[in-house]
């Protein structure tokens, strides 16, 4: 089975979906605002766009509320920034949002509140800000997704660490781990970060191919600090996850060869890394970079509520298995049982954070064409 069909996440609104399960990513999502305003108002301030129609997109949306957030917000913003200072400008303005995600997303969960929520617009802000047309646009953003010299700004929030494909020969040297870590040989890093640059690269040139002279990028995915994986295991919750998988093995539960052969295409990249590429490939200027950190267990109630091991523990599992469940259906079959996996998991992560409070290092990213 292609990678394209098992990398989505948990679909539907049950209690092991992604929609009710996706906490942290809104957390993330909510500290990109202030970077999402700022170069919105750059990139109309400097280049006005004074055409009719505006073309927007979040690669990578998923499903659930945290998409339809973002198309609300940045709207609001765009509105905002035309009635006052430098942005102003009188005539309407209608816009079409693209929700992009590779075609197995649940694309149909996503759409049913968008009637709903294109309602609610319209009765609360009236006619102008109410011109936006959501439009679903399925496909890797690998490749290209939109016409030349049509795309004004783009958004993705915790996509872009997510790999077009497994980096090649890991199974004979990564066996006891599903991603990088400190144990990992120099031959897993460097397939690792050798994909990662192949599929950024792709990335900026498809998008440097579709951006209008004066669009503008706003990219947070989750990075490492430092950049010699072997100095701290900043993959901790993958690395608890094999551990998870590995106790199962000893007694008996998977099969040993299944765990050797399963890896997450997944890279967490450190700012040099980042820097190094755009810079290399020469689509884009950086306009700004910040980074910051986004606890494990992240959720809106995060500093309203004492610590609670357990309660962490099941909030961090609920959400790593709601896009590593396909994946792990997928490579062990059907009959794995999901639901034993993450329970110890939840322990395991709950024991770790009594003692360490760890936390992602993200890092957001403004972006313009060159």
């Amino acid at each position: 089975m292609g990678l394209k069909k098992i990398l989505h996440m948990n679909t539907g609104n049950g209690k092991t979906s992604y929609a009710n399960n996706s906490s942290f990513q809104n957390v993330v999502i909510s500290k990109t605002w202030d970077l999402v305003d700022e170069t919105l108002r750059n990139m109309l301030e400097n280049h006005g766009f004074s055409g009719s129609c505006m073309n927007i997109v979040d690669l990578g949306c998923a499903s659930g509320p945290n998409a339809l957030r973002v198309v609300s917000h940045v709207m609001d913003t765009i509105h905002d920034l035309r009635k006052t200072g430098d942005c102003s400008c009188c005539k309407p303005l209608e816009v079409r949002f693209f929700l992009n995600d590779l075609p197995d997303n649940d694309f149909n969960s996503l759409f049913k509140p968008v009637e709903d929520f294109n309602e609610e617009k319209r009765l609360v802000c009236g006619s102008i800000r109410s011109g936006c047309f959501i439009y679903g646009l399925p496909g890797s953003f690998y490749t290209r997704l939109f016409p030349t010299k049509s795309l004004h700004f783009a958004y993705s929030s915790c996509s872009l660490h997510w790999l077009s494909q497994v980096p090649r020969g890991l199974e004979s040297e990564n066996k006891e781990n599903m991603y990088i870590s400190i144990a990992s040989p120099p031959e897993v890093v460097d397939a690792y970060a050798q994909q990662y640059k192949r599929d950024l690269m792709a990335f900026l040139s498809m998008r440097g191919e579709e951006m209008v002279d004066g669009g503008s990028i706003v990219l947070t995915f989750i990075g490492r600090k430092f950049q010699d994986f072997s100095s701290k295991d900043e993959s901790g919750q993958f690395t608890m996850l094999s551990q998870t998988l590995l106790q199962m093995v000893a007694q008996g539960v998977l099969e040993k060869d299944d765990l050797y052969s399963f890896n997450v295409p997944i890279y967490m990249p450190c700012q040099q890394e980042v820097e190094s590429i755009i810079d290399h490939q020469g689509s884009f200027k950086i306009d700004k970079i910040v980074a910051f950190l986004v606890r494990w267990d992240a959720n809106k109630y995060a500093d309203e509520l004492p610590f609670d091991k357990n309660r962490s523990g099941k909030l961090v599992a609920d959400c790593i298995r709601a896009f590593m469940e396909p994946m792990l259906v997928s490579h062990f079959g059907k009959s794995i049982d999901c639901d034993d996996i993450f329970q110890r998991y939840a322990e395991r992560v709950g024991e770790h954070l009594a003692k360490e409070r760890s936390s992602y290092q993200m890092l957001s990213i403004s972006l313009s064409i060159s």
